[in-house]
């Protein structure tokens, strides 16, 4: 629905016949003479005089209207665009303290690779930071929602479309250091349960950005797979990996021993689609967050709410610009009869 004009206070509103008065004329002013014919008509004076009437009178009513305080009340409108609803679910383990490989990593003795990436590279958690600040910044008519975890999911944002606010959390994650322990089952339900209670308006995304993964217990995998299928949404992972850490790539049922392979295989079970994108080095990093980006490219409908905003200002600018008028035209007509 449009804004509608309101008034905090409408009592005010009873003053307003007073705008009136100066376009009554007073008998006082007028002058007594005994015969008038010989005059010459005063053209410009009679266009002074209900110019300076009425610019008073607007006068009144700017200020009248400054005291009720015209306002538009805040509202929610209907705004459709292209992307997506996106859950930034973020690991913020010890692990992501851990340095990147450096760019050229592949052109490094394997004995002496660990050496490299330890003194050469960027911590994890910062490179993906910045990236993903650049992935929200670059993205206005996506919704964002924003969640860190280790041991226990952390809600820091909830749906918005104000970039400052993502900015924001994103920013405050990367302070301080990260905790041994990591749940991904019990972020992954945190994340998908941001969808409960929402109306589907466009295509629903958690993005996890990692560098292990997890082992889950059978009933945990239930309820996710239950929590994926009512909420529809479809997972996206940027799997950070570290010196000596498994490819995805490949991967069999053989292979489930290793967590991150378990975690990779579950959310290929899941109802939604998936997509996997292994990042070693920063650039790779940044090519996974630019696939995603020109991916989640789909209608998107939502209700914007717009801001209460208070017109009292303006009136109050109004009266002042109309009372300076009437000064002006005062010294004039001062200025001609002297």
């Amino acid at each position: 629905m449009n804004p509608q004009l309101a008034f905090v206070h409408a009592w005010a509103l009873l003053l307003l016949p007073l705008a009136v008065l100066p376009l009554v004329r007073q008998r006082r002013h007028a002058l007594v003479v005994p015969q008038l014919a010989w005059l010459p008509a005063d053209r410009a004076g009679a266009v002074l005089g209900w110019a300076w009437r009425l610019l008073a009178s607007a006068a009144m009513l700017a200020i009248v209207l400054a005291i009720a305080q015209p306002v538009r009340p805040d509202a929610f409108v209907p705004r459709t665009g292209r992307g997506a609803e996106i859950v930034l679910l973020i690991d913020r383990s010890r692990s992501m303290d851990e340095r990147m490989l450096p760019a050229d990593w592949r052109t490094i003795d394997p004995l002496n690779l660990r050496y490299q990436a330890q003194s050469r590279g960027e911590p994890k958690g910062k490179v993906a930071g910045e990236l993903l600040s650049r992935f929200v910044r670059e993205r206005a008519d996506d919704r964002f929602a924003l969640l860190f975890f280790s041991t226990n999911p952390i809600q820091v944002v909830r749906f918005t479309n104000h970039d400052a606010v993502v900015q924001a959390g994103i920013a405050a994650g990367g302070i301080g250091r990260g905790l041994a322990d990591t749940d991904v089952g019990r972020a992954l339900a945190a994340a998908i349960a941001e969808f409960d209670r929402r109306a589907y308006t466009g295509n629903r995304v958690v993005l996890l950005v990692s560098d292990g993964g997890a082992r889950l217990d059978t009933v945990t995998k239930r309820r996710l797979y239950a929590a994926a299928l009512r909420n529809r949404v479809s997972v996206r992972w940027i799997y950070l990996r570290s010196v000596n850490s498994p490819t995805l790539a490949g991967s069999t049922e053989a292979s489930e021993a290793v967590p991150e392979i378990a975690l990779h295989r579950f959310f290929q079970s899941l109802p939604g689609s998936y997509r996997a994108y292994e990042a070693d080095d920063p650039a790779g990093l940044a090519r996974a967050v630019a696939d995603i980006g020109r991916e989640q490219n789909f209608p998107l409908e939502d209700l914007q709410r717009v801001p209460r905003r208070d017109y009292s200002g303006v009136a109050l600018a109004v009266a002042l610009a109309c009372c300076a008028l009437v000064l002006a035209l005062r010294a004039v007509s001062l200025r001609s009869w002297s």
